[in-house]
């Protein structure tokens, strides 16, 4: 250890605001953070610490098991806790999910759409000629015609919005300005992997709540909130990668649960006009404590990197002073094209046709799969989410044939669920019966196990 026991406890002791474990792994977080402790640095024992800080060693001990969750410290038997090095670049589970060692015939692994679907630019940037300058840089954000456009749309009422630069970085502003280390967070079970990464890095404490047919399960909800929850993240529409979509009754027992509670609900409407028809949100009935983030990225484009998000009114105000100090402003280019996309006739018929595309061709391989004995979950999005017996064998089956599909480990935080791979079927532009064939034969693969022959 480079610093000497006496030193880091008082350092830590200085940082010491409350008697808590989120207070000493908030304190502990600050020593890092100014050098006291660097990567390799070995914490001080739990009963040292319990000791010299007039703590019980069970709160050091969670303090620990705080700073561990987070990627701050890591635990290695007798070698006792010690600093992790936080400029390491980690295997994320986003990296794990996506990350391809080789090219295949038909990636079905990437999650993103078709881009033969997507609407054209041409009448859009026809009507651009320069970039545009604007008169301050304190102008409004948002530009005032899109942003009427987006509040016809929003499936609640909202007095304002916000434009960001897609769904995640929407999500980020929410969870690093809205959330506390140590805080408790409900998210779905399976889960998008990035959206794990994210909250872990923040250093709340993950909770996971299956998702059934209709969206989050009531009774996993009512147990997580016997402690207090200070948020719920959750994708309203083809929630990835299971393809559910929250009904209204669901949405309306969640609100029910939730009443009485300040537990702020962020919902990831990733899919947005891609799918077509309404979205179902909390926000109907807790609006106050809902903020909702519609992306444009399936619909309209990744590389347009644009979301749309609304939030309680205070929350809304700290976003933007956030942004003020950092970007400032999602590009008005940007949002002028969005704005043409939204509102000519061409464009929005061009999304519907995707969308009833999409639809089409996830319902061909699920019904395929279904002829197979193989029964797919869920009604919409360009994702299916497939029950095999063996992910990794299913995985290298596929790949054998040409085909990518997503492991499904790094979108599951509970145990016993069973093996899956989540396949991008909003890709497969033709052969599904042929596609639908090699989907469930590896489902059947089974995998090595030692000891048989």
């Amino acid at each position: 250890m480079l610093q000497s026991v006496k030193a880091v406890l008082s350092a830590i002791e200085q940082h010491l605001d409350e008697p808590s474990a989120r207070g000493l792994a908030q304190a502990v977080a600050a020593v890092i953070r100014e050098g006291g402790l660097q990567a390799g640095d070995r914490l001080p024992p739990i009963r040292t610490v319990a000791s010299e800080l007039a703590l019980s060693p069970t709160t050091v001990s969670a303090a620990w098991g705080r700073l561990g969750r987070a990627g701050a410290v890591r635990t290695d038997g007798r070698r006792g806790t010690t600093v992790t090095d936080q400029s390491r670049p980690t295997a994320s589970r986003y990296q794990q999910a996506f990350e391809r060692p080789a090219a295949l015939a038909l990636d079905l692994s990437t999650g993103v759409p078709d881009a033969e679907l997507l609407p054209g630019l041409g009448r859009a940037l026809a009507s651009l000629t320069t970039a545009g300058t604007p008169g301050s840089y304190l102008d409004e954000p948002v530009l005032p015609e899109l942003a009427e456009v987006l509040l016809a749309q929003w499936p609640y009422a909202v007095p304002r919005l916000a434009v960001v630069d897609g769904a995640m970085d929407g999500m980020e502003l929410v969870a690093r300005t809205a959330l506390r280390f140590g805080d408790r967070v409900v998210v779905e079970h399976p889960c998008f992997p990035p959206m794990v990464d994210l909250l872990e890095s923040v250093g709340v404490q993950v909770v996971p709540v299956r998702v059934d047919e209709e969206g989050l399960e009531p009774d996993g909800l009512r147990d997580a909130l016997r402690a207090p929850v200070a948020a719920v993240f959750l994708q309203p529409r083809a929630q990835n990668p299971t393809g559910v979509s929250l009904t209204e009754r669901r949405a309306h027992a969640l609100a029910d649960l939730l009443e009485g509670t300040t537990t702020l609900v962020v919902e990831d409407d990733s899919a947005g006009a891609a799918l077509g028809g309404e979205t179902v949100s909390l926000g109907r009935w807790r609006p106050e404590h809902t903020a909702y983030i519609r992306s444009f990225s399936k619909s309209h484009g990744p590389d347009l990197r644009l979301a749309a998000l609304s939030a309680p009114a205070d929350l809304l105000r700290a976003l933007e002073a956030r942004r003020q100090v950092g970007q400032g402003w999602s590009s008005r280019l940007l949002q002028r094209i969005l704005l043409s996309l939204l509102t000519d006739p061409v464009a929005v018929e061009e999304v519907e046709q995707a969308a009833q595309e999409y639809a089409h061709r996830r319902a061909v391989v699920v019904d395929a799969l279904a002829g197979h004995g193989v029964e797919v979950d869920g009604t919409e999005g360009i994702n299916i989410w497939v029950p095999v017996q063996d992910e990794t064998a299913a995985v290298v089956r596929l790949a054998s044939a040409g085909i990518g599909v997503t492991p499904g480990s790094p979108f599951t935080l509970l145990p016993g669920e069973g093996d899956h791979v989540r396949v991008t079927v909003g890709l497969a532009r033709d052969g599904h019966a042929e596609l639908a064939a090699e989907i469930a034969a590896a489902a059947r693969t089974p995998g090595w196990r030692p000891g048989v022959r």
